[in-house]
């Protein structure tokens, strides 16, 4: 769609414009702008109001993990709506799909859990912890115990609290975040963060270090828990140093911290695992999860708390005469039924051995393109990956007006049809798990036609 048209007075960009606040968008540029609109989606790729074909290399938002037209969980939701189109989990009630489907997560789950709490959203699941690990802690006798770390450049959410975890400046800027008891420790990533000469397993080990100096700067006894996540995501795909959580969990233990691992991106098979902590040796206290629960065909999200904590609960509970915490659509039961029946496609398509099949193929033909004068990193694992832009590669410097590149490059991919994200200059990608091998050899086509035009731009234009 050109720009003339998208501004058409009955077109459905301009009927967007009018209407719609868009999140994670520039809102004055997209007045200019408008938007792509995306009409109808079929396997991995979905096809814009001109009949366009993209490639959708972040799964919407790294969520639709079984692509665009799956008719079992279409059938799922339908046969749902027609049993029970609703009910809660309040007040001593309860239905068979939301006490499957925690039956499900609990049993697949990557270390010993006791219970499953649902909500509607990731940004839901990590408020929830936020307010489980201050339940926890009072009912343990141990109220000062509030204060929690997260990381530079971590993602956890947009809600007033899981934004405050959130690692990033934009999530933070004129929204008067983050909130008080937040504090954030180094991000792992080794590409800009490490020093001169450290490799890895130094690096992992600083950080362990900043860690334990984070806590005992603020008081030990005022530290409540960490959140993390085994990849972080929107903070630019960044893969941990070897042995990290190992090291960043003794620390944890070492001055009694509950430990969450947000698991809403990579869980599910992402990295090659059912779960990032497998990938990365993570043992949780709680583990959140949303996104690729039910392939993203309708919200939903799960929070799986350890027995400690679930016993911990029960006994507050019962001194306060309730728990009060819950929401309308908690596990319900149409989003639980599509959640099950995504569970059940993953095991019976054997969607992690699918993965495993296809990872390394798609991590090298990332990898070819790190020759270009325009990458410095490229990194990933399983069916997630980053390609970093930067400005000087022996230095690791990236560009002095960080992003523009970035979205240079993001434009390129749409006009070659592909649709992926740029996290300020690094490229993020996350296809759809059901993606073939010929399926990636095009999406790095198009991915190679973008960089081309790329590095075409950056030679006339030079953005130092």
């Amino acid at each position: 769609m050109s720009a003339p048209d998208r501004h058409a007075a009955n077109s459905p960009a301009a009927r967007d414009i009018a209407a719609v606040i868009h999140p994670y968008t520039n809102l004055k540029l997209h007045q200019e702008e408008g938007p792509l609109m995306i009409r109808r989606g079929e396997g991995i790729f979905v096809y814009d109001d001109d009949g366009k074909q993209y490639i959708e290399g972040m799964a919407g938002l790294w969520c639709a993990a079984l692509g665009f037209d799956n008719g079992r969980l279409v059938e799922a939701a339908a046969e749902a709506l027609r049993t029970l189109p609703f009910y809660h989990q309040f007040t001593h009630k309860s239905h068979m799909p939301g006490v499957e489907l925690a039956e499900i997560l609990l049993e697949m789950a990557p270390a010993p859990m006791a219970k499953a709490l649902f909500s509607n959203s990731g940004s839901e699941a990590n408020d929830t912890a936020m307010k489980l690990i201050w339940y926890y802690w009072n009912a343990m006798g141990k109220p000062e115990k509030k204060k929690l770390i997260s990381r530079r450049r971590a993602y956890h959410g947009v809600t007033i609290a899981s934004a405050s975890l959130t690692g990033l400046p934009p999530n933070h800027m004129d929204f008067d975040l983050p909130i008080d008891r937040i504090v954030h420790t180094t991000c792992p990533h080794h590409y800009f963060e490490a020093q001169d000469g450290e490799d890895e397993d130094a690096f992992a080990t600083r950080c362990a270090e900043d860690l334990e100096k984070l806590i005992l700067n603020e008081g030990p006894e005022t530290i409540g828990g960490m959140f993390a996540e085994p990849i972080m995501g929107a903070g630019g795909v960044v893969v941990p140093p070897r042995g990290y959580f190992p090291k960043i969990q003794a620390v944890l233990k070492k001055y009694d911290i509950l430990f969450v691992a947000d698991e809403v991106i990579c869980g599910f098979h992402r990295t090659g695992n059912p779960w990032g902590c497998q990938t990365f040796d993570i043992e949780p206290d709680m583990i959140s999860m949303a996104k690729a629960l039910s392939a993203s065909y309708l919200p939903i999200s799960a929070l799986l708390v350890n027995e400690k904590i679930w016993v911990a609960m029960v006994e507050a509970s019962a001194r306060i005469g309730t728990f009060g915490h819950g929401y309308t659509y908690s596990g319900h039961p149409v989003a639980a039924s599509v959640a099950i029946e995504t569970q059940k496609i993953y095991r019976e398509t054997d969607i992690g051995a699918h993965v495993r099949s296809v990872q390394d193929r798609f991590q090298a033909r990332l990898r070819q393109f790190a020759g270009s004068d325009l990458v410095g990193e490229v990194r990933g694992v399983g069916l997630i990956a980053g390609v970093e832009l930067v400005r000087d590669k022996a230095a690791h410097k990236g560009f002095a007006k960080p992003g523009v590149v970035g979205t240079v490059f993001r434009k390129n991919a749409e006009k070659h049809g592909l649709i992926l994200r740029n996290i300020v200059d690094a490229i993020a990608l996350c296809p759809p798990l059901v993606i073939d091998e010929a399926g990636i050899d095009d999406l790095a086509d198009r991915f190679g036609a973008a960089l081309e035009d790329t590095e075409a731009w950056v030679r006339e234009n030079d953005p130092a």
